[in-house]
């Protein structure tokens, strides 16, 4: 719906996977995904609506449209439904329903990994910034682009890659952001500093 900017039934899910698979026309995107945050925060008190497939999108797809801090805020909810309410009611695996602790067994797998979703994907490429460059095979180019979002002050993470160790490692405080990386020998990388002032960047000392 063009007008609306709804996608079926204007689920999380019927849109934030148009989005994600480039269904939707540029000139409509920011509608498609007005309609993604809205429901998120006032339908569903900023907490997780999407099931198997619409998972497989969700925190990726929230950070790279501009929403990274109800990405981030989905990722710690404690209540349900969350991958934090499973922790806290005891789960060690992924259940394959949100409600595993009151649903029929016979219908709820006690390690479910699909719903999981892009979780680990997006601690990885969007938290930590590690990804593949377009067209390159195994990391022989290199983007390296976080996404600092509210209430994470830092992140260290790595990746050993076929090349090597790619490292990310960051830090902010209210008047500082520090980054150091670390890129494999026989690869390249184009490094993105999120800042909204360039003239601030240094390069610090290389090692």
């Amino acid at each position: 719906n063009a007008e609306t900017g709804q996608y079926a039934n204007n689920t999380v899910t019927a849109n934030i996977i148009s989005l994600m698979q480039g269904l939707v026309p540029d000139s409509l995107e920011q509608k498609v995904f007005a309609n993604v945050v809205e429901k998120t925060k006032g339908e569903f008190d900023s907490h997780v609506s999407t099931g198997l497939i619409g998972i497989q999108f969700l925190m990726r797809g929230l950070t790279q449209h501009g929403a990274g801090d109800l990405a981030y805020t989905i990722a710690t909810n404690r209540t349900y439904p969350s991958w934090g309410y499973m922790i806290d009611k005891g789960a060690t695996t992924i259940w394959e329903l949100w409600n595993g602790d009151t649903a029929d067994p016979a219908m709820n797998s006690g390690n479910h990994v699909m719903l999981l979703g892009d979780l680990i994907a997006w601690c990885y490429e969007d938290l930590a910034g590690i990804r593949n460059a377009d067209g390159a095979v195994a990391f022989r180019r290199i983007v390296l682009k976080p996404s600092p979002v509210e209430g994470l002050d830092f992140v260290d993470a790595s990746y050993r890659s076929v090349r090597g160790v790619i490292g990310s490692s960051w830090a902010k405080t209210a008047d500082a952001f520090t980054w150091k990386v670390v890129i494999p020998a026989n690869a390249s990388a184009v490094v993105y500093v999120p800042t909204c002032d360039p003239s601030s960047v240094r390069e610090g000392d290389r090692p």
